[in-house]
């Protein structure tokens, strides 16, 4: 399944109303990103915790301190995000993360 360009919490997203879009998931509600296209976007201190993003495209987001490792990244691309002080998934190598960084490559591993 892909994600909905008129979820409201995929909006949040895109308008950087992270606090938002925290307060929608602690509240229960749950939002479809596989292949998301988040841009640009300033996702700091996002909750990341069990999304699927899937495919989703990061070029130049700032990613930086959010926790990723509950989250599926499997394709994923980062190219020149900001990822300082990131966790990723433990699956994923370092050289795929740096590769994806980088080169713009999709991330691949094996999730359990």
């Amino acid at each position: 399944m892909a994600y909905d360009p008129n979820d409201p919490l995929y909006k949040m997203l895109l308008d950087e109303n992270i606090k938002a879009f925290n307060d929608a998931r602690k509240s229960g509600k749950t939002v479809e990103l596989q292949g998301a296209l988040f841009r640009g976007i300033d996702l700091r201190n996002m909750n990341a915790d069990g999304l699927d993003m899937q495919d989703a495209y990061f070029r130049g987001a700032d990613l930086r301190g959010v926790d990723l490792r509950n989250t599926n990244l499997e394709g994923a691309s980062l190219c020149d995000a900001k990822i300082s002080g990131c966790y990723f998934p433990k699956e994923l190598s370092p050289e795929e993360i740096r590769l994806s960084n980088e080169k713009g490559t999709r991330m691949r591993y094996s999730r359990p």
